[in-house]
């Protein structure tokens, strides 16, 4: 539950700083990433904005043009929520998990992946094809 909360709120970030994922991820570090993991229990019960804005504002996050929202609307009609796509980050992150790595270790991995990319187009079916594709 708390990697998803951390994979949601990434997304949040990313969806109001116009910022691809990995980003958002380097610039918070791996040290806070585990620090955030850690007080997602007390976190969770926040203001998802207000966390987002926090987020954007002590790790000073800058805002790009980076617009994974736009997509072609004859191959997508809809692009999924900020949640959902937190559930499919979190989901592959703790398939992906190798033994010995720590949660924050298996996101950046993912992140950091040659698929996360094709994820992120919504114009691709990638988001909400079974992990095993």
């Amino acid at each position: 539950m708390y990697l998803f909360f951390i994979c949601y709120m990434v997304e949040r970030v990313v969806r109001s700083i116009h910022q691809p994922n990995t980003y958002v991820i380097d610039t918070i570090g791996y040290k806070n990433l585990i620090l955030k993991i850690n007080f997602a229990e007390v976190l969770h019960c926040e203001n998802p904005e207000k966390i987002r804005d926090d987020w954007i504002s002590n790790y000073n996050i800058k805002v790009r043009n980076f617009y994974i929202d736009k997509v072609n609307s004859e191959l997508a009609d809809k692009i999924p929520t900020a949640t959902q796509m937190g559930k499919v980050y979190s989901c592959l992150i703790l398939q992906t998990l190798e033994d010995g790595e720590d949660f924050i270790q298996g996101m950046i991995k993912v992140y950091h992946s040659e698929i996360a990319p094709i994820i992120d187009d919504y114009n691709t079916s990638a988001y909400y094809e079974p992990p095993i594709y």
